[in-house]
């Protein structure tokens, strides 16, 4: 993923904030010889702690196919991407440009997680785990917590596996126009405001964030 500059993060609390409140994402794991990578859809807890740069909880059923691959290689990556919207040609037009010489673009969140993957089998273990995803997706509770041989979920555990993925390292990028003229950001900030679409206003939060603390 190409960050320039102006798209970088300002500071490490602006990826984690953003990752505390995005919690799906595709986890890529290296494929076997000859096959490509393994892309896997996930919703996942991140935890800031231990480590520099923390670690994700997931988990995935037993009879998945990626595991082969897992063994083969543990360095994985999870990419997250959102607050994403397709900037028409026409709203980036500097004064006395013609509308039609508007490049259109992308503004996107991303954080992508590089990590080494351990498997945890363990049957206590894996329930401690997994008992902290679901409490971060349920924090008022409302469901049973797994506890290994009771019900109503001991007897499921056996059919997945749990993943602790140890971040090693951070790529963050936030596009959101940040080396675009103020009037270029002006125009495309009340665009997004007029048309209120599906992440429009996510967008225009972080364009207006970006531009005040930067």
């Amino acid at each position: 993923m190409l960050i320039h500059p102006w798209d970088a993060p300002h500071d490490e609390g602006e990826w984690r904030d953003w990752l505390s409140r995005h919690d799906f994402g595709q986890l890529a794991v290296n494929g076997l010889p000859g096959d490509p990578p393994w892309v896997q859809p996930t919703h996942f807890r991140y935890e800031a702690e231990p480590g520099p740069y923390g670690r994700v909880l997931t988990h995935l059923a037993r009879p998945n196919p990626l595991w082969r691959a897992l063994q083969a290689n543990p360095t994985v990556l999870l990419s997250v991407v959102d607050d994403y919207v397709f900037v028409p040609g026409t709203w980036t037009v500097p004064e006395g440009t013609p509308t039609a010489h508007g490049t259109p673009t992308s503004y996107y969140a991303s954080v992508q997680l590089r990590c080494t993957a351990h498997v945890v089998d363990d049957p206590a273990e894996k329930a401690e785990l997994l008992n902290r995803q679901v409490a971060h997706f349920q924090p008022d509770g409302g469901t049973a917590p797994a506890v290994p041989g009771e019900a109503p979920f001991g007897r499921l555990l056996s059919g997945i596996r749990v993943l602790r993925l140890e971040v090693t390292e951070v790529r963050a990028k936030f596009k959101y126009a940040g080396n675009k003229p103020r009037e270029v950001q002006d125009q495309v900030m009340e665009r997004l405001a007029e048309r209120d679409g599906p992440r429009d206003r996510a967008a225009r939060g972080h364009q207006l964030r970006r531009r005040v603390t930067g």
